[in-house]
């Protein structure tokens, strides 16, 4: 299902880095972030409620440039 808040995510299981694209292109890396929370994430039927609820605020990040 798209999601209304986030255009696009990826995960690095190396690194243990999110990257995560907003609709307003807006780039964000969360970093330290296990791969079960990627999953999850992945798997969720709403992808903005689960990011609020399990990622944001949770993990260190850095902001990138926009796309």
């Amino acid at each position: 299902m798209p999601s209304s808040v986030i255009k696009y995510f990826s995960y690095d299981g190396v690194t243990k880095t999110l990257k995560v694209i907003f609709v307003t292109d807006m780039v964000y890396l969360y970093q330290n972030v296990p791969e079960k929370i990627y999953k999850m994430l992945k798997a969720s039927g709403s992808k903005g409620r689960y990011f609020n609820s399990y990622i944001k605020d949770k993990f260190n990040f850095k902001k990138l440039e926009e796309e």
